[in-house]
């Protein structure tokens, strides 16, 4: 099992450890949910990041940046669509 915390920023920690747990489909969907928002809520932070770079003149890794949020943007979308195929 491989485990470690870390911190943002934005001031939360959290642990990643095994998802295997959850004891009922309700417990996957909230799990889902909130990584779901989780990882929206750090493509939002990328993207601010990205604005601030480019302010201080570097293009260059805010262009890797942003191709980075609509990577995440994409990947977001599928686990929505697994979210949904979950609920239903």
């Amino acid at each position: 099992m491989h485990e470690h915390e870390h911190e943002h920023g934005h001031g939360h920690v959290h642990t990643h450890g095994p998802v295997s747990g959850f004891d009922s489909l309700e417990q996957a969907e909230a799990l889902m949910s909130y990584m779901l928002d989780h990882n929206r809520h750090h493509a939002e932070e990328l993207h601010e990041l990205c604005h601030k770079l480019e302010a201080t003149g570097k293009g260059a890794a805010a262009q890797l940046i942003d191709e980075a949020v609509d990577r995440f943007g994409d990947g977001n979308e599928l686990l929505a669509r697994a979210l949904e195929a979950l609920k239903g």
